[in-house]
């Protein structure tokens, strides 16, 4: 059983938690610092959701991005990580609900993720959640020059 709630506070132990997880998402992220984390808790536009386990210990985060753009209020999911030792629990599964249950409340009409298709066990998640895929391209720009 695990408990999500959203971060308050960019607290030590929440920094400390995302930086320990992210190289579980990507191994060429940065770990953001402390002002970085207080960044996105304190944004009105994000929302770092945390899991928790029966210990209280931090096991996953999913941050929630909702935005009025012309077309409607949109909400896109990022960065949903769950430590190995909590995957198959039903963890991923509690963040993703919450986050979808808070785009619901602030007038979000969808809800948009992306995963890697090496991803199995999270696409077969967000599909028995009730995502579907689209056909869309997906393209990036760096600021840094080409990305692979």
């Amino acid at each position: 059983m695990f408990v999500v709630e959203p971060a308050t506070e960019a607290t030590p132990e929440v920094v400390a938690a995302v930086a320990a997880m992210l190289p579980l998402l990507s191994r060429s992220a940065p770990a953001p610092s402390a002002s970085e984390v207080a960044e996105i808790v304190n944004s009105p536009a994000t929302t770092l959701f945390l899991a928790r386990d029966g210990d209280g210990a931090i096991v996953g985060t999913l941050t929630l991005a909702v935005f009025r753009i012309p077309s409607g209020v949109r909400a896109w999911i990022e960065d949903v990580i769950v430590t190995e030792a909590a995957r198959g629990g039903g963890c991923g599964e509690a963040l993703n609900r919450a986050a979808i249950a808070a785009a619901e409340a602030a007038g979000a009409r969808t809800v948009d993720l992306t995963s890697r298709p090496s991803r199995e066990a999270a696409n077969r998640l967000y599909r028995r959640l009730g995502f579907v895929g689209r056909e869309t391209n997906v393209y990036r720009y760096s600021s840094e020059g080409p990305v692979e």
